[in-house]
């Protein structure tokens, strides 16, 4: 029987379970949060400086089908600046960006901007703050997932992202999970999508 896991990642950990080379020795792992069941590997990845909703399984089937264009990922970036609606519909239209040096344009996604911060924990590494300038939050859901993408969208219209956190992958929301925090999840597919049932 396999079992399924929702976790908050933190800021700061590899969203993996064993190291895969030398120059990741010293770095945090997801193993180093809690006691998972052998053959337990995250579905996608959020990289080391991003944080938030990230889904475990022990099954490759599961990890294959969240990944696909099917299911949606939503996050919230902060941005350095105030972004205004003119990026805001470049972002929702698809930007040019790199990858693996190649230019990519990306497909159209919902955004949005937040009418005030989230409610999340501090970050362990502190992000400058407003005396640094003002910064901004949007909301982007995406069902593509190339590498660093919300960074790179943000970044192509002239935002850089601070932050960033996955709130939302499918049905399944971060909710008051803190850093680090894991919940088991009994039935991945019906969370995931619970209309279709």
């Amino acid at each position: 029987m396999h079992q399924h896991f929702k976790i908050y990642k933190p800021y700061g950990y590899l969203s993996q379970f064993i190291n895969n080379g030398q120059k990741q020795n010293r770095k945090k792992l997801l193993g180093e949060l809690g006691d998972f069941p052998e053959g337990t590997m995250s579905i996608g990845r959020l990289d080391e400086k991003s944080e938030g909703l990230l889904l475990l399984t022990t099954d490759g089937k599961m990890s294959d089908f969240v990944n696909s264009s099917k299911v949606d990922k939503e996050y919230y970036a902060q941005v350095d600046g105030l972004i205004t609606e003119a990026e805001i519909t470049e972002l929702q239209q698809g930007v040019e960006i790199g990858l693996s040096g190649k230019k990519y344009t990306t497909k159209p996604c919902q955004v949005f901007k937040l009418n005030a911060p989230p409610n999340f924990p501090e970050r362990t590494k502190k992000i400058r703050d407003e005396r640094h300038g003002p910064t901004s939050w949007v909301s982007i859901t995406l069902n593509e997932g190339k590498f660093r993408q919300v960074r790179k969208m943000t970044s192509a219209v002239g935002f850089p992202t601070l932050r960033l956190v996955r709130i939302r992958v499918g049905a399944i929301y971060l909710d008051d999970l803190n850093p680090g925090n894991a919940i088991e999840i009994s039935n991945l597919k019906a969370e995931l999508n619970p209309q279709t049932l």
